[in-house]
C-alpha cells in the first residue's frame, strides 16, 4: 500500500468522454433542426397542415409587432394572413386590460376567429 502510483490509466476517461460527445453531438442535431427528419410518405386524400400561428406583440409602451417586426398599420400587416390562421396575442403586463381587448377586437374584426393570449405560468 505505500508504493507510489506511477501512471493513471486514462482509458475509462477517454470512454466517458467519447460517450458524452456522441450523446452532445445527437442532441444538437435536434435541436438545431427542432424535430426528427423522416421522409414522409404521400398520400392523396392528406389533411392540409395546420398554418403556425400569427403572433402579435403589444409591448408596454404600446408598440405593436408582428412575428417580431415593428407594425405601423395592423389591418395592412394582417392582410397577407389567411383568416383560418390562428392568432397568438402576447401582451405586456403592465398594459390595462383595455388595450389587449382594444386589440383583439380588430384583429378579430378583420375575420381572424382563432384568437389566443400567451401567458407566462406561475
Amino acid at each position: 500500500m505505500d508504493e507510489d502510483i506511477e501512471s493513471i490509466n486514462v482509458v475509462p476517461l477517454v470512454d466517458v468522454m467519447l460517450v458524452l460527445l456522441t450523446i452532445v453531438l445527437t442532441t444538437a442535431t435536434f435541436v438545431v433542426t427542432g424535430r426528427i427528419p423522416v421522409d414522409l410518405a404521400q398520400s392523396a386524400q392528406s389533411a392540409p397542415a395546420t398554418p403556425a400561428p400569427v403572433v402579435l406583440t403589444l409591448t408596454r409602451d404600446k408598440v405593436l409587432y408582428l412575428n417580431d417586426t415593428r407594425v405601423a398599420e395592423l389591418e395592412q400587416a394582417l392582410a397577407a394572413f389567411q383568416r383560418e390562421q390562428p392568432v397568438t396575442v402576447r401582451a405586456d403586463g403592465a398594459l390595462v386590460l383595455t388595450d389587449f381587448v382594444e386589440l383583439v377586437d380588430r384583429v378579430k374584426a378583420l375575420g381572424f376567429e382563432k384568437v389566443a393570449l400567451e401567458v407566462r405560468r406561475t
